[in-house]
């Protein structure tokens, strides 16, 4: 075992905080089964006490990769610890995307702390699949509570630098895994409610609702943000300001770009960043003054994703007036980085 990791072991049976690389961004781990050390969770966070935390847990043990009985029966071991009620959807999608990006909302089971939970019923869980990840899991032999590594609210980090940034000194482990390689949260799917709404996605990510139901071959799954869902459990990132900078941050549309623009030039300040896709905006400028600061944002989906939280960290540290960032395209393969963009923009400047 790596002295790194024997490192960040002890420091989570002492009951205190790590910070931990996944591929979607860093958390702040703790041991799930240890109140005081939840506790340190939410106030080194600054995170309201009901809002619940996501159970990461180690990958099953199956010794045919394909063999879906016998990933069948290891998902069932595992995830009895924390669901009193594993469905038979809870592990088609284990063995079709974990370890993966999918935090799963299940019943949960009588010891499951409430301090995890929010109070709730309910328990996220989720099989991370960044090796220094796994490593730590199975070195530890428990799940790990882990939100996002920052200050409540905040935006989220994908380096081991950022989560020194958010909680400098002593009072984090930070185990260096590099970039986060997806970038933004997991998809967080329902599963609790499956007779009366089927699967529900609370928060969208890297695995979309079509490749939800097509591993689970219903056509049932809907988006929580679009349809009448009733009594959801509350989940992580679902607040309407969150991952977000002190700089306000302003969403536009290319069509009204150069109207808004033009009250730009005729305002006092507005020393500002101009985030925009390489398109004839870059020749047109729009007459746009004060631009401290301009970037191309790339043409792929995944590749923003990945990039898209440390740039607006790198922005928010120019000290800017505003960030005005160009609206992403139609279609699926936006829609995470649109509502973690949304919310940014709702919780900035503040």
């Amino acid at each position: 075992m790596p002295d790194s990791i024997q490192r960040a072991v002890d420091v989570l049976k002492a009951g205190g905080l790590v910070g931990m690389p996944t591929e979607t961004v860093y958390g702040l781990a703790a041991d799930a089964n240890n109140v005081s050390a939840i506790n340190k969770i939410f106030s080194s966070k600054g995170r309201p006490s009901g809002h619940p935390l996501i159970v990461h847990i180690a990958q099953a043990e199956v010794s045919v990769a394909n063999d879906r009985q016998a990933s069948a029966i290891a998902w069932r071991e595992i995830l009895s610890q924390w669901s009193r009620d594993v469905s038979p959807e809870a592990l088609i999608l284990a063995h079709a995307f974990w370890p993966g990006p999918l935090t799963m909302i299940l019943p949960k089971a009588k010891h499951v702390l409430s301090e995890v939970t929010g109070g709730q019923e309910t328990v996220g869980i989720r099989c991370p699949q960044h090796p220094i990840a796994q490593q730590l899991l199975k070195a530890f032999g428990g799940g790990l509570a882990a939100p996002s590594a920052n200050r409540f609210g905040r935006i989220s980090p994908t380096t081991a630098e950022h989560v020194r940034e958010e909680f400098p000194g002593d009072e984090v482990l930070v185990l260096d895994g590099g970039p986060c390689d997806v970038g933004i949260e997991s998809t967080i799917v329902d599963l609790t409610r499956l007779d009366s709404h089927g699967a529900v996605v609370l928060r969208p990510g890297a695995i979309t609702q079509a490749m939800i139901e097509q591993a689970l071959g219903r056509s049932d799954v809907t988006d929580g943000a679009s349809v009448n869902i009733g009594s959801a459990p509350r989940v992580s990132g679902s607040l309407s300001a969150h991952y977000a900078p002190k700089t306000k941050l302003v969403l536009y549309d290319a069509k009204d770009a150069e109207s808004l623009f033009s009250k730009v030039n005729n305002s006092d300040n507005k020393k500002v960043a101009w985030v925009h896709f390489p398109k004839d905006l870059a020749d047109k400028n729009f007459g746009l003054k004060n631009v401290a600061k301009e970037v191309l944002l790339p043409l792929e989906s995944k590749a923003l994703a990945r990039e898209l939280y440390a740039m607006l960290r790198q922005l928010d540290a120019l000290n800017m007036d505003c960030i005005f960032f160009e609206q992403l395209p139609d279609g699926v393969e936006w829609d995470a980085i649109r509502d973690r963009l949304g919310r940014a923009s709702v919780g900035s400047g503040v």
